[in-house]
């Protein structure tokens, strides 16, 4: 739907005057163009005064709740990216906090009061988050009429009603974002799509984000932080990286910046051809990646901690580029640091590594990006088969290559071990929560619950009952052993969650990336992002997301193991399955044989 028929001349009071207000300038048009049209919002805003940044916060703010809660809005009766930019250049121009409630007033005003519900929504006692929206009758703020409009807005709400910018996947829950316009052409966005961006986001996070109280600061002073920061950056790679910060500022590992390879540093599309992981806090190389040339040379290898690059530190290359990664952990935060952690122009590039006790300054050379196979980066399980006897004793299972039709079979296999090894040091190749959930447990069993949002009261998240896994024979009686890690996101955790149910399962490992729940997209200006969409919990409560899958037995990889080609984790495994009377010789001779080198 384009531009609402009725004017806005008196908010707007014509270009003219708008030109002499400070830090505002209005493109010159007979009348409001339509945005989903021409792409161009027709402002551009200069350097802000502080009155301004106020008013713009209230704005996002209050369009971001009449979005999802007034009848016209929800119903699609108005193109509501369309009436932020109509009412934008009225709050831009107030000198004051008080005319700027003044404009968005009217603004609303026209948009017109809801009619009576009957019935009425009423919120959950028993939700477990409830809407943040105290702030609507904060009449100190926003003045006695625009805060009374908002509470009958907030309380003529109908039990039954439908959300045009946001719907519910079935039987599941998470919020789906699929009538966002995407504006897709607009690499560098003029200010008004700019903060189309912030706004959309922000609200997003606000309403429809299962853990927005696990964020860790004030949402509403990132909005403030990130209003001028929005507005000042013009350049296209500016706006990018803004964008990435604020979305960063969620601490949500399902968010980030999609599409982008300048969106965060370091960018280039060059690479160097090994695998970069944090252990004991300093990245370190810890294999090579397959390219599809052999013509590359590189003087690192397998143990090398790295130092430098071209001379600059890697502290403080790694507390540059934090900022600028989306996780819900520091854990999950370096993971994707050390993935483009040599990333640049194709090319040579000096690196500092320490090795042996000694400092060398080496030269590695970055290869183009379509000549490097980077998925072997994404998992730390075992190469070769996906199920295979470790001995005779140990069965062992990864995750990454799994097919569900084969899930029997695997169960077959394993018959008549001691233990199993399941990895998810990785992302599944397949669903199989139940389908392997099942040959795991003899009796229903509960292993997640979850909160879900609300149409009828946006911001609130109710608690769903427990999720059981039903048993089925053949019925594994073994020890489950469960390695995890920094590579386990999402699905994966999930999964370990679900196995964890078993009465003899344990999990070995260190504590996962903590993005759990299906994550749901969300497009903006140009860009693309998501968040995490349903809340996932233990059926006790115990909450998953940024605390991660917690092992009960934390094993970490050391710089030592590394070198010497171990994996101290699944040699953990073995202990668990084949007891500590077994030689620690005989366990690292098991699992040296299962890396088969590497």
């Amino acid at each position: 739907m384009g531009w609402l028929a009725h004017s806005f001349a008196r908010a707007l009071a014509g270009s003219a005057v708008l030109a002499c207000v400070p830090g505002l300038a209005l493109l010159a048009q007979e009348a409001p163009r339509d945005p989903a049209a021409d792409r161009v919002s027709s402002i551009e805003i200069g350097e802000l005064a502080p009155a301004q940044i106020e008013n713009l916060v209230t704005l996002g703010k209050v369009w971001g709740f009449l979005k999802y809660h007034h009848p016209r809005v929800t119903v699609g009766e108005l193109d509501w990216d369309a009436e932020l930019f109509r009412v934008m250049p009225a709050v831009l121009a107030a000198p004051d906090r008080d005319q700027g409630n003044h404009a968005l007033l009217e603004w609303v005003t026209r948009i017109g009061e809801p009619a009576p519900c009957s019935p009425c929504a009423e919120a959950r006692s028993d939700a477990q988050t409830q809407p943040e929206i105290d702030w609507i009758r904060d009449e100190a703020r926003l003045g006695g009429a625009l805060s009374g409009y908002l509470a009958r807005v907030h309380r003529n709400r109908p039990t039954a009603v439908e959300q045009h910018y946001v719907s519910f996947v079935p039987n599941i829950g998470n919020p789906v974002f699929d009538r966002e316009k995407a504006y897709k052409e607009l690499e560098a966005p003029d200010a008004g799509f700019r903060l189309l961006a912030l706004f959309r986001f922000w609200n997003v996070a606000e309403y429809w984000s299962p853990y927005r109280e696990l964020i860790g600061e004030n949402w509403d002073a990132v909005l403030a932080e990130f209003v001028p920061r929005l507005v000042a950056a013009r350049e296209g790679v500016e706006y990018r990286h803004q964008m990435i910060t604020a979305i960063a500022r969620l601490n949500d590992g399902h968010a980030n910046l999609y599409g982008w390879r300048d969106a965060r540093p370091p960018t280039g599309m060059g690479l160097v051809p090994v695998i970069v992981r944090f252990v004991e806090g300093r990245p370190i190389v810890v294999g090579d990646l397959p390219t599809k040339s052999s013509a590359a040379q590189n003087e690192l290898r397998t143990g090398d901690v790295l130092r430098a690059l071209d001379g600059q530190a890697v502290e403080a290359l790694v507390q540059a580029w934090s900022p600028f990664y989306a996780a819900s952990n520091e854990t999950a935060r370096l993971r994707d640091i050390g993935y483009d952690f040599l990333r640049g122009a194709p090319g040579p590039v000096a690196v500092e590594v320490e090795r042996g006790g000694e400092r060398l300054q080496l030269t590695a050379a970055r290869l183009p990006e379509s000549e490097v196979d980077m998925a072997v980066a994404w998992k730390h399980d075992l190469p070769g088969e996906t199920f295979r006897l470790l001995t005779p004793e140990v069965a062992y299972l990864k995750l990454s290559s799994v097919r569900a039709k084969e899930v029997e079979a695997y169960v077959r296999s394993a018959e008549g071990t001691r233990g199993w090894v399941i990895d998810i040091r990785n992302y599944p190749s397949e669903f199989v929560v139940f389908a392997l959930g099942q040959h795991l447990v003899k009796e229903p069993t509960p292993f997640v619950r979850f909160t879900q949002g609300s149409a009828a009261n946006p911001g609130a998240f109710a608690w769903t009952e427990p999720l059981m896994i039903q048993p089925k024979e053949p019925h594994y009686e073994g020890r489950i052993v469960i390695l995890v890690d920094e590579a386990s996101q999402s699905q994966a955790e999930y999964t370990a969650m679900a196995l964890r149910a078993a009465p003899s399962a344990r999990v070995v490992g260190s504590t996962t990336a903590g993005a759990d729940g299906d994550a749901s997209r969300l497009a903006l200006p140009g860009a693309r992002t998501a968040i995490s969409g349903i809340g996932v919990f233990y059926p006790d409560k115990k909450p998953t997301q940024r605390v991660g899958i917690v092992p009960d037995v934390v094993v970490r990889p050391t710089i030592a193991g590394v070198r010497e080609g171990r994996d101290e984790v699944l040699e953990e495994a073995l202990r668990q399955i084949l007891g500590s009377e077994r030689p620690d010789a005989d366990i690292r001779a098991i699992a040296t044989a299962a890396v088969g080198g590497r």
